[in-house]
């Protein structure tokens, strides 16, 4: 009996690349609050209001609303990079599929149906709604992470903005009308310009620029127009 070679590794070293964004999340969010109480106590000084503590910071919509408005434009760009990617090509980044591959795909270069294989999930073997849906789950879940961080930043966004308005002795207006207002609509697209920037940069930088090691790159000594090749 041949023996198994391959490398046993712990639940952390196998799972590092997730808890370790994960903690540097959790890590940053919590200097955020820090900074962002700091920045709002500076503010209520300024009218003459009692400052809070960071309890109430953390509960408050202004904190809800700089925290959300950042988590739609994040899975907004995750979305969008999802399924533009099935589609839209870039000669020589490893971002971009092989040219010949773009659209969908056969169902035997995904493993789908009747070519499913045996470590295959359960739901790619399937020829009903299922692998229609399990096809598409990973941009689905991203759409609906977008939708529900937006709603997230809609609510919380009117009701930090109507504190503002209550703080210099204006109406306070309802959530309809919040939807069509500069403001909503000036911190959705701030974030948004950012996202598909830094999209298109990373498209065509990997053209051209390497990193060792990483699959984000292709190999060093790859030529620039090898396409839809990790590092």
């Amino acid at each position: 009996m041949t023996a198994d070679r391959t490398p046993r590794r712990g639940f952390w070293r196998t799972n590092s690349l997730t808890l370790g964004f994960g903690a540097a999340f959790l890590i940053v969010l919590a200097a955020q609050a820090v900074a962002g109480r700091a920045e709002f106590n500076e503010q209520l000084a300024v009218e003459g209001l009692q400052q809070i503590g960071l309890g109430d910071y953390l509960m408050s919509s202004d904190f809800a609303v700089d925290v959300t408005e950042n988590w739609q434009s994040e899975f907004l760009q995750f979305f969008l990079y999802i399924f533009g990617t099935v589609y839209l090509l870039q000669r020589g980044s490893p971002e971009s599929k092989e040219l010949h591959k773009a659209g969908s795909e056969s169902e035997r270069e995904q493993h789908m149906g009747d070519h499913a294989r045996a470590d295959s999930p359960r739901w790619a073997g399937t020829k009903d709604w299922r692998q229609a849906v399990y096809a598409h789950s990973l941009g689905l879940v991203m759409g609906l992470f977008f939708l529900l961080s937006w709603l997230a930043q809609s609510v919380s966004g009117v009701a930090a903005f109507n504190d503002l308005r209550l703080r210099q002795l204006q109406e306070p207006v309802t959530w309809v009308s919040y939807l069509g207002s500069a403001d909503f609509w000036n911190r959705s697209l701030q974030n948004w310009q950012s996202e598909l920037l830094a999209v298109a940069a990373m498209a065509i930088l990997s053209v051209y620029l390497r990193q060792r090691g990483s699959p984000e790159s292709k190999p060093v000594g790859a030529p620039h127009d090898a396409t839809g090749v990790e590092g």
